[in-house]
């Protein structure tokens, strides 16, 4: 069995907001991506955007530039 590791989740409250910011992630190329959102963690669409702690500063340098929506934004293990 994996051993679970902590990973950065950012939820989002629609599906659309969810997608959206996984296509200007790939555009800007911040490693990533969307998941089912983890049973610990309530989420308005069901999808999560999830990344390696170690992004943490690059992906909150990148919610601030891109000014996207999002739910929250979470450490969680996974």
């Amino acid at each position: 069995m994996r051993e679970k590791e902590t990973y950065i989740v950012v939820t989002f409250h629609s599906t659309t907001q969810a997608m959206e910011m996984e296509k200007k992630c790939k555009q800007k190329k911040i490693p990533g991506r969307l998941i089912p959102v983890p049973g610990s963690i309530a989420a308005g669409c069901g999808m999560c955007w999830c990344t390696k702690l170690e992004e943490k500063e690059l992906l909150n340098q990148f919610l601030k530039e891109e000014n996207l929506c999002v739910q929250n934004i979470k450490e969680c293990l996974i």
